[in-house]
């Protein structure tokens, strides 16, 4: 699929007509839905679902999880990010390891940074051939259809949309603020230099899925959770949760 999606094309700032203290009251009426559907689609027992956070360093995606999964449960909600892979885990194919994260039936899993790492970091460092890049992003898109269809998983893609002067303002926040100096890392600051060519692998990424991803604008977050949580919530809602009565299938299979 190729749908020649250019990031530049799309702001990383709200639109116009949103207003800070508006939008944050209505993020915590969503948030509290969020948290009302979740424990329906626990109770109901029939779909999964995995919320992917993909972005450039400081985009927001452990804000983002904390703030639209404010009012759920541990038992419900859980969060796992991916990191550069063991000696273990190369051992195997690359989606071995995401394999066993995946959400189950009842469950919500965010995954704060994911299986596109596979492709973003090795590829950007000149450490994968564009065929390599090609099979991979073949095999993802294989994978992603597998947990759709075979287990009923609804899959929310969401690329962290951030401008390149908002990132340094934020880097600069965990050298200068003390209570975020335990953020700062060096070395986002050298994969910054690569920019240009991450947004060009992101946007290989973007327009080669065959399940959409969702540009989020995030420069303020603010706007970042309320966008967020309202495509959540609206994906929780098209799922027309029920609760299961004692006599019902879902209460057998329980017992």
């Amino acid at each position: 699929m190729d749908n020649n999606i250019s990031l530049d094309k799309f702001s990383t700032n709200p639109p116009k007509e949103f207003k800070k203290k508006k939008t944050k009251k209505k993020l915590k009426e969503i948030a509290e839905e969020i948290g009302e559907l979740q424990r329906l689609f626990y109770a109901d027992g029939s779909h999964s679902l995995l919320v992917v956070f993909q972005g450039m360093d400081s985009s927001g995606k452990d804000g983002a999880t904390r703030e639209v999964f404010k009012y759920c449960s541990p038992m419900v909600v859980s969060a796992y990010g991916f990191k550069k892979p063991s000696s273990r885990e190369l051992e195997h194919d690359f989606l071995w390891r995401v394999h066993q994260k995946v959400p189950r039936q009842g469950r919500i899993q965010v995954f704060n940074r994911s299986h596109y790492e596979d492709i973003l970091v090795p590829f950007v460092e000149g450490n994968m051939t564009t065929e390599l890049r090609n099979r991979r992003m073949q095999a993802i898109n294989s994978f992603e259809h597998l947990l759709r269809f075979d287990n009923n998983t609804t899959i929310l893609k969401f690329y962290m949309h951030l401008s390149y002067q908002r990132q340094e303002e934020k880097l600069m926040e965990r050298i200068e603020e003390p209570h975020k100096q335990w953020k700062h890392n060096d070395a986002d600051w050298q994969t910054r230099k690569n920019w240009a060519s991450y947004m060009e692998t992101y946007e290989y990424i973007i327009n080669h899925s065959e399940i959409p991803w969702i540009i989020a604008p995030v420069d303020k977050r603010w706007y970042r959770n309320y966008f967020i949580a309202e495509k959540v919530r609206d994906a929780l809602r098209d799922l027309n949760l029920k609760n299961p009565t004692i006599n019902s299938e879902r209460w057998s299979a329980k017992e």
